[in-house]
């Protein structure tokens, strides 16, 4: 019995949509490139619940007659390429014609288009890959795709969607990749009715501008050369704009978003020295090569690209990059420039009196083996402190099941130990607590109260500071606003991507920087639901409050310290896992002198 058979066009459609459409990004990032390639001046995106619901990409390109408009829905049909030897002559964003029906095979997709020779347009209604409804319409030349219940059939995709400020910002994250390599191109995005952003026809540094804020644009560098292999032009950060993490960083290839670890590594690597170790400049580098040398055919998504000359680009790219900085003086160089200067004599033999040579100090009268030498008395002096020491430990019986001691265990004397740890004798030993640590567990578990109970105190500032953010960093911010207020920050909406910080939490803390921590911070969640939320947003705030290594407490503080510790939940770990104290066991202590 004959057991193979074909697979139905509406199994194999899902299978191929299963990597071709991932999330609604996907389907945003589908669309809009076709609206690119489709010769578009203006492309307006629209979702609703971060595109569950229903996703809109409206362009003003050449449009579809009825007959392409009908097999645009099949399978590997396209306008793109026509022979196998096209694929190394691509200049288009799309080229496999498998985007449409994979979108079509797990939605229901509304299309209506028209081209300019052409009085009235056609409009189109699938649900599942099956055609359900055609019909003459009036319309405006270009297209018009409506995508609405996502993975409707397909439910156990649709399961596991993220929350929609995740879905939200992956949205957001590919409108920017698309709008920031095609500056001639007017775009849109609008979420629920609000306009997120709104992107006119420009220079690439205009584009960079309006979608991360001026403040991004004063610390860019111009990186611009040619060569017969590639033409690389874009901007790289200044050492100063660096940072630990949420950099702008991004990579294209002939008007295409790519990831390219080594080239990452190349822009890096002529940081080195300049920036601490693992931080990282934004960086926006558009490489054009001949097509033939590069494969853009090795995944359906199109991010992963091989170069055939990838070591010679290396080395041009790092090259560049260097020039760039050391052009706009952004390496530090040697100053021999000594106008203005103060003038400082050189020294002149009899001139500022009789130098004499260093001599040596001997005590002659030091006998190491006399009773009363001055190391015995410093011998006798640590006996008295090691005696006293030993007399204030609190003598009680052990509880061998708790990993930290009770309160009437430990002794109320504390040693600093290099601003680092402090150091107490309980009964089992010799405890060490990490003071930085336990403070952060401390104001951790304070902040998760507060945010609870809706009751943190805020400090008005005097003068407010200004917010200003990317736009899928300000929609992130807005959908979070009720929590960071629970937390004691008083921050106000000014329109667009700009906010008011008009109050923060006690404490001594730069509030631009703790609120953009906090972005970065959430954006890289992947948990749904407000716990997750609350203890990123405590962590990062305790962690700016905490004390930092190397600050001398007094007694007083230290026994503070130590009392609100051991009244914390959890007393023995920070918030991310890491130990925040441990005992050295008087048998250990006792085997270091046997």
């Amino acid at each position: 019995m004959d057991i193979i058979h074909l697979l139905p066009d509406s199994v194999a459609n899902q299978i191929a949509a299963g990597e071709v459409v991932q999330r609604p990004a996907s389907v945003i990032k589908e669309l809009m490139e076709n609206a690119v390639d489709a010769g578009a001046s203006a492309v307006d995106v629209l979702v609703q619940d971060a595109g569950r619901t229903s996703i809109q990409v409206i362009d003003d390109g050449k449009g579809m007659s009825e007959t392409d408009a009908r097999m645009a829905f099949e399978r590997h049909a396209t306008s793109k390429i026509a022979k196998a030897e096209d694929l190394f002559t691509l200049y288009t964003m799309g080229f496999r014609g498998e985007a449409l029906p994979s979108i079509a095979a797990v939605s229901q997709v509304r299309l209506t288009t028209r081209t300019e020779n052409q009085d009235l347009g056609v409009q189109l209604s699938l649900e599942g890959s099956k055609l359900v409804g055609q019909e003459v319409c009036s319309c405006p030349v270009g297209a018009n795709f409506e995508v609405s219940n996502l993975f409707f059939n397909v439910p156990a995709r649709r399961k596991f969607l993220k929350s929609n400020q995740t879905e939200l910002n992956n949205i957001i994250q590919e409108f920017e990749r698309i709008a920031l390599v095609n500056p001639g191109v007017a775009f849109t995005l609008s979420s629920n009715g609000n306009r997120l952003m709104q992107l006119s026809a420009g220079s690439t540094l205009q584009r960079i501008v309006a979608i991360f804020g001026k403040r991004l644009s004063e610390q860019l560098l111009p990186v611009q050369v040619e060569t017969s292999l590639v033409k690389i032009s874009g901007y790289v950060g200044k050492p100063e704009s660096a940072r630990k993490k949420g950099a702008s960083q991004y990579l294209f290839v002939n008007g295409r978003f790519m990831r390219h670890p080594r080239f990452h590594y190349a822009v890096m690597e002529a940081f080195s020295h300049l920036i601490p170790e693992g931080n990282q400049v934004p960086y926006f580098i558009y490489f054009e090569v001949s097509p033939a040398s590069i494969d853009v055919n090795i995944h359906p998504t199109k991010t992963e690209i091989k170069f055939e000359n990838e070591q010679e680009i290396w080395s041009i790219l790092l090259a560049a990059v260097r020039d760039a900085l050391g052009k706009f003086n952004a390496v530090p160089t040697i100053d021999f420039d000594v106008e203005g200067r103060p003038d400082i004599p050189a020294f002149q033999s009899g001139g500022y009196g009789e130098v004499k040579a260093p001599r040596v100090q001997v005590n002659t009268s030091f006998n190491p083996f006399s009773t009363h030498s001055e190391s015995q008395k410093s011998t006798r002096q640590w006996e008295k402190l090691y005696e006293q020491a030993m007399a204030a430990s609190v003598q009680s019986e052990p509880r061998s099941e708790m990993l930290f001691p009770e309160s009437d265990e430990r002794s109320t004397q504390h040693f600093q130990y290099k601003g680092q740890y402090i150091l107490t004798a309980v009964q089992s030993g010799l405890m060490i607590v990490d003071q930085r640590r336990a403070h952060i567990r401390i104001l951790y578990e304070r902040y998760l109260a507060q945010m609870k109970e809706h009751d943190a105190a805020t400090q008005g500032l005097l003068f407010p500071e200004l917010l200003e953010l990317s736009p899928s960093d300000a929609a992130l911010l807005s959908s979070m606003l009720d929590d960071v207020r629970s937390l004691g920050f008083d921050i106000v909406p000014l329109g667009g991507s700009t906010f008011s910080v008009v109050g923060t939490p006690s404490g001594q803390i730069n509030p631009l920087a703790v609120v953009q921590q906090m972005i970065e911070t959430v954006k890289m969640q992947d948990s749904v639901g407000s716990d997750a939320l609350h203890h990123r947003l405590a962590l990062v705030l305790a962690q700016h409050n905490a004390i930092e290594v190397g600050e001398v407490l007094t007694p007083v503080q230290m026994e503070t310290l130590i009392g609100d510790l051991f009244s914390c939940d959890n007393p023995n770990l920070s918030p991310n896992g890491q130990s925040v104290l441990t005992i050295l066991r008087q048998e250990a202590m006792d085997k270091m002198f046997n």
